[in-house]
Order: C-alpha cells, then sequence, then structure tokens
C-alpha cells in the first residue's frame, strides 16, 4: 500500500500537479491500559516513626506478620494471604493485592500492582521494627507514591493528609498492640 501510494506522488509531482497531505486522526484506543504510564510522575513520601517500649523482636512478633495490616489497620474484612505463603517475598495479600517484594528480619516492602485501566502510581510501602536499645524499639513505616494524576497541588496535598492520618491512627495501634494492649473499636 505505502508503495502505491508513493508512486501516485511521485507521478502527480510529475505532472506538476498539487498534493495535498492530510494527516488521519487516531482512533481511540479500545485497550483498557492504555491510559496506566504517567508521562510526569511526582513522588511524594510519608516517613511515620513512633517509639515503642518493647524490644524490636518482641514487637516484630507482634505486629510483622504480612497480614497483620488486617488488625492494626481495622480493615473490615481482614487480611487473606491469596498468594504463596505468609512472610516470603512474592506472596500477595488481599489488601489490594499487595505484593511483598523485599524483607529483612524485622521488616518489609510491598507495592501496589498495575491495574487495567487506572494509572500506576508506584505505591510502595515498607515497614520496619527498628532496635533502638536492648529494651526498647521504634516502628518505622514508610509509604512512597505518585500522585501526579490529581487534579492540583490542593488535591495532592488533601491525599496526603489523609493517608498520613490513616498511618498515623496504624501507627499508634501497632504500638499499642506491641506493648500489649487492646485496640478500641474502629470509629
Amino acid at each position: 500500500m505505502r508503495i502505491r501510494v508513493t508512486r501516485i506522488v511521485v507521478a502527480l509531482l510529475a505532472l506538476g500537479l498539487p498534493v495535498v497531505a492530510f494527516a488521519q486522526t487516531p482512533a481511540p484506543s479500545t485497550d483498557p491500559n492504555a491510559n496506566i504510564v504517567v508521562a510526569n510522575p511526582t513522588y511524594t513520601t510519608i516517613p511515620l516513626e513512633i517509639d515503642v517500649n518493647k524490644p524490636a523482636a518482641e514487637v516484630w512478633a507482634r505486629i510483622g506478620k504480612y497480614c497483620d495490616i488486617g488488625e492494626w489497620l481495622q480493615i473490615p474484612g481482614g487480611c487473606k494471604i491469596i498468594s504463596g505463603a505468609e512472610g516470603e517475598v512474592g506472596s500477595v495479600r488481599s489488601v489490594a493485592n499487595e505484593v511483598m517484594v523485599g524483607k529483612t528480619q524485622y521488616s518489609y516492602t510491598y507495592t501496589q500492582t498495575v491495574r487495567a485501566g487506572r494509572p500506576y502510581n508506584l505505591y510502595h510501602g515498607t515497614l520496619e521494627a527498628r532496635p533502638v536499645t536492648d529494651k526498647t524499639s521504634k516502628i518505622v513505616y514508610t509509604l512512597m507514591y505518585d500522585n501526579s494524576m490529581m487534579a492540583d497541588d490542593a488535591a495532592r496535598e488533601k491525599d496526603k493528609m489523609t493517608r498520613t492520618a490513616t498511618f498515623q491512627r496504624a501507627m499508634t495501634n501497632m504500638k499499642t498492640l506491641a506493648e500489649g494492649g487492646k485496640l478500641a473499636p474502629r470509629q
């Protein structure tokens, strides 16, 4: 087809006739994954820490299983491992289908996967119980994600504040559980 069009254009030019080119507008994509890539990401982080009056090993034993998130984030449906095994890199939990992508003795890192038809925000979280002394530790939780797909700076700030409040409550819940307390019902 391209060769035939080229020959016609050459023939018209040889005859001294004008040649007008028309650009075709591409058809809209029907692929639900067509718009998942974000052209100009703006990554933001939410670093959180809370001191705990227990050694890191005891803290991690109480709040560090991959599906413990169901308890300390007080998720109504809880959490289940839907692929792999508890505590293994590559395991997937039912909470946003998050995949464990790394772990150490007292930490793990997870990500949320690409979803059809939604811009990918590269959401990652790392939860860690960090030793401070032989009797105390701190829980460190760091979230990182792309918030560029939000409407404006005000929307980005509101989202960050909402996430910070949610995970600060989770940090307080983890501290309570690690120190032997019980959680108040979620309001």
